[in-house]
C-alpha cells in the first residue's frame, strides 16, 4: 500500500459520488483520478488498465462536454441532467463491442507483455470503457454494468495485493446502488415532467382550436339576428 494509492482511492471515490449525484464536478475530479491510477496500474503491471486510463481521459473530457450540452439552466453546479433511455439494441451492441475488444486486447497483452492477468484485465478494461461511455451518454444502465465490473475488480485487485484499491471498488458497489437509485428517481421525475408538459401543450391546442372554431348558433337565434 502506497501513499499514492491512498490518494487515488480518495479522489476516485469522490468522483464516483459526484457522478451518482449528477454533479458536473465529477468530470474534472475524474480526470485527477485517471492520472493517479495510470501510474498505479503501470507499477502493478496491469497494462490494459494502464492503457485504459488514457481512453478514460478522453471519455472524461467527452462526458464533461456532453453533460454541459445537456444541462438545463446556465452554469448550474448540479445541472439538471436528463437521463436517457437507449434502445435494447444499442445496449447489446455496446456489450458485444466490449467483449470483442477485450478479447482482442487480451490476446495482444498475453503475447507481447508480461501482464499478470492479460485476459481478465483486458475484459474488465474494455467493459469499463463501455460503462464510461454509457455514463457520458447518461444511460441508467451504466450503473448495472459498473456494478458487475467492479465486483470482479474487487477480486482481481485483492489477488494483486492492491488492498486499498480493492476496498475502493467495494465502495464503488455501494455508490453504484446510490447512483442507480438517484438516476432512476431522476428518470421517473423527468418522465413525469415530460408527460405533464405534453398534457399542457395538448390543452393549449384544444383551447386554441375551440377559440377559432365557428360558433353554431341555434336557428331561433339566427332568425332574431336577421330581424
Amino acid at each position: 500500500m502506497s501513499f499514492l494509492e491512498i490518494i487515488g482511492v480518495v479522489v476516485s471515490a469522490a468522483a464516483i459520488w459526484l457522478t451518482a449525484r449528477r454533479r458536473m464536478a465529477c468530470w474534472p475530479v475524474g480526470l485527477m483520478s485517471v492520472a493517479l491510477y495510470g501510474w498505479i496500474f503501470y507499477d502493478a503491471k496491469l497494462y490494459s488498465d494502464f492503457l485504459l486510463q488514457g481512453a478514460f481521459a478522453v471519455a472524461q473530457v467527452y462526458g464533461w462536454w456532453h453533460w454541459r450540452q445537456a444541462a438545463v439552466g446556465d452554469n448550474a453546479p448540479r445541472a439538471d441532467i436528463r437521463i436517457v433511455k437507449p434502445s435494447t439494441q444499442r445496449l447489446l451492441l455496446g456489450l458485444v463491442l466490449g467483449g470483442v475488444g477485450g478479447t482482442a486486447l487480451g490476446a495482444i497483452m498475453a503475447a507481447k507483455t508480461d501482464a499478470a492477468l492479460p485476459y481478465m484485465d483486458a475484459w474488465l478494461a474494455s467493459f469499463s470503457l463501455v460503462a464510461q461511455y454509457w455514463t457520458a451518454r447518461r444511460y441508467l444502465a451504466n450503473w448495472a454494468l459498473w456494478s458487475v465490473v467492479n465486483a470482479v475488480y474487487v477480486g482481481m485487485f485483492a489477488f494483486k495485493h492492491l488492498y486499498p484499491t480493492a476496498g475502493l471498488y467495494l465502495l464503488f458497489l455501494v455508490l453504484g446502488v446510490i447512483g442507480w437509485r438517484d438516476w432512476r428517481s431522476a428518470e421517473a421525475e423527468s418522465a413525469g415532467q415530460t408527460k405533464a408538459q405534453d398534457g399542457a401543450r395538448t390543452d393549449r391546442r384544444d383551447d386554441a382550436h375551440a377559440a377559432s372554431a365557428p360558433v353554431d348558433y341555434p336557428p331561433s337565434y339566427q332568425k332574431e339576428a336577421i330581424k
